[in-house]
């Protein structure tokens, strides 16, 4: 790390390197630990060894920007547990943490140790927690992709016990925009949360894709055929979503995409990429899909 900080001289650094299905940490959460965990000590490590040595100008401009999510924060209430559904609680960041799964427990410690980092040593951090992602290039395990995938290949389309969990859906692109703006104009020791104000059911959002692939690639029998419902996820939160309203205020950032938008761009592109996803989709991915989601009861 240190030979990598002194060839390319970095004015900042964003840390998105992480261990993130949470279906995984819970059948192995060893490699969450020594990633997100360990490998986030290692670069901030790294950067402050770095960071120490610079000019007082360069000191002051330089960004530790270390990518997070909202599952840090646990779950929120669920509209049938309020009485007024307008006063729907969202995640702010000074929401206290209570990670529910390996993953979130092990982006939590990381948050903390970027924080520390900033108190102990003064390395200037940034965080930001985000909601879930979607768009091009989304890994097939996702739910999203997943979809996509399976209804193309007349499979079963997974979904984890009633698919009434709720998301608030963040199209890839706006959080790049955020990310950017973050990193050149966020204030040092800020948290940031970041969302794209899409709430949905999983179920919903699965209909939403059979119903696009029923229009642009239409076969004899509606792709809502292939839904299968299998085995709730352990410990599975029922509702996350996003208050961004700070860095609107605070940086000028709203999300560009609408839900509807965002997923028929998604849903094209990977009509338009197959060679992408066959290219990716290789090693111990499909076992490991069979595994989770088809051999489920």
């Amino acid at each position: 790390m240190a030979r990598i900080f002194a060839q390319h001289q970095p004015d900042a650094v964003m840390h998105l390197a992480a261990e993130s299905h949470v279906d995984r940490s819970i059948t192995g959460p060893a490699a969450f630990i020594e990633t997100n965990i360990v490998g986030t000590y290692v670069l901030l490590e790294a950067a402050r060894n770095y960071w120490s040595a610079l000019d007082s100008d360069k000191k002051n401009s330089f960004r530790f920007h270390h990518i997070s999510t909202d599952e840090v924060y646990g779950d929120l209430p669920y509209p049938d547990e309020v009485n007024n559904k307008e006063e729907l609680p969202l995640f702010t960041e000074t929401t206290a943490y209570a990670p529910s799964s390996p993953y979130s427990a092990s982006k939590a410690s990381s948050d903390h140790l970027v924080r520390a980092w900033k108190r102990t040593y003064g390395l200037p951090t940034i965080v930001t927690n985000c909601s879930n992602n979607y768009g091009p290039y989304h890994f097939p395990e996702k739910l999203i992709p997943l979809v996509i995938l399976n209804a193309l290949e007349g499979k079963a389309l997974p979904i984890y016990g009633k698919g009434d969990q709720i998301r608030d859906w963040l199209y890839v692109e706006d959080h790049a925009r955020a990310l950017y703006i973050v990193v050149t104009e966020g204030k040092a020791g800020e948290t940031y949360n970041i969302g794209g104000h899409n709430e949905k059911k999983n179920i919903d959002v699965v209909l939403t894709i059979c119903d696009l692939l029923d229009e642009i690639v239409p076969k004899e029998k509606s792709y809502r055929e292939q839904i299968t419902y299998v085995a709730d996820r352990p410990g599975h939160d029922r509702r996350y979503a996003i208050d961004a309203e700070k860095i609107s205020r605070e940086l000028g950032w709203k999300p560009q995409e609408t839900f509807e938008s965002g997923i028929r761009k998604t849903v094209e592109w990977y009509l338009a990429k197959m060679q992408w996803v066959e290219n990716v989709k290789t090693g111990n991915y499909q076992s490991w899909i069979e595994q989770n989601y088809m051999e489920r009861n």
